[in-house]
């Protein structure tokens, strides 16, 4: 498929490919001084695929596989298109509350559902974050701990109304209303986001993308 490329910026910025349609993922890059140049599957790519949790998969091992599996399909993207060689990223994010994966949700019951489940309890944010350039490649998890307050029926049906469930593991995003659930975490807030940080930043140092310099 003749996928148009991207003009690369002129001025020296760093940039890598991102294997994402995450508009959150995009944005935390561009915050780090890094444009993100979007790899996205063709359109006969079944990308939902590559996120079906297997039967008992623990979720550190689930979104380990899944983002080792979407840099390996982003990177034969790449090949197959042709373009410039470049530093790859792909990141997954899967939240986890008694050892169960919550994934996206399906529908607004099964919206409804996952929120209601980590009402008043504390679950787990795991957020895989994987680098390829050279020939090498390099992986890294996040683990974050969030602590919600008790939700009341309503507050959940308002929720998923406003449509921020959607798209999103466990059915919500803590950048945006559901924030105001949040007792504390513990651990990476831009990893609860989609793509921690530090992590982050180690990788692309190691695939040549000093930040900060």
């Amino acid at each position: 498929m003749n996928v148009p490329f991207v003009d690369l910026p002129a001025d020296g910025q760093p940039w890598v490919y991102l294997a994402s349609q995450s508009p959150r993922r995009q944005a935390l890059l561009r915050e780090w001084g890094v444009l993100p140049v979007p790899l996205l599957p063709d359109a006969d790519e079944d990308a939902e695929a590559l996120e079906a949790p297997r039967p008992g998969e623990p979720p550190a091992a689930y979104v380990r596989r899944v983002t080792r599996a979407k840099l390996s399909a982003a990177l034969a993207r790449l090949r197959r298109r042709g373009w410039p060689a470049g530093v790859v990223l792909a990141a997954d994010t899967t939240v986890a509350l008694d050892g169960a994966i919550l994934g996206k949700p399906a529908d607004a019951a099964a919206a409804r559902a996952m929120l209601a489940r980590l009402s008043g309890r504390t679950h787990e944010v795991l957020t895989a974050v994987a680098v390829a350039a050279g020939g090498r490649r390099w992986l890294r998890v996040s683990r974050s701990r969030v602590v919600w307050r008790a939700l009341a029926p309503a507050e959940i049906d308002a929720y998923v109304a406003s449509g921020e469930p959607f798209g999103k593991a466990g059915a919500y995003a803590i950048q945006g209303r559901a924030a105001l659930w949040v007792r504390r975490i513990a651990g990476s807030h831009s990893g609860i986001v989609g793509l921690p940080a530090f992590e982050t930043g180690e990788l692309l140092a190691r695939a040549g993308l000093a930040l900060l310099r």
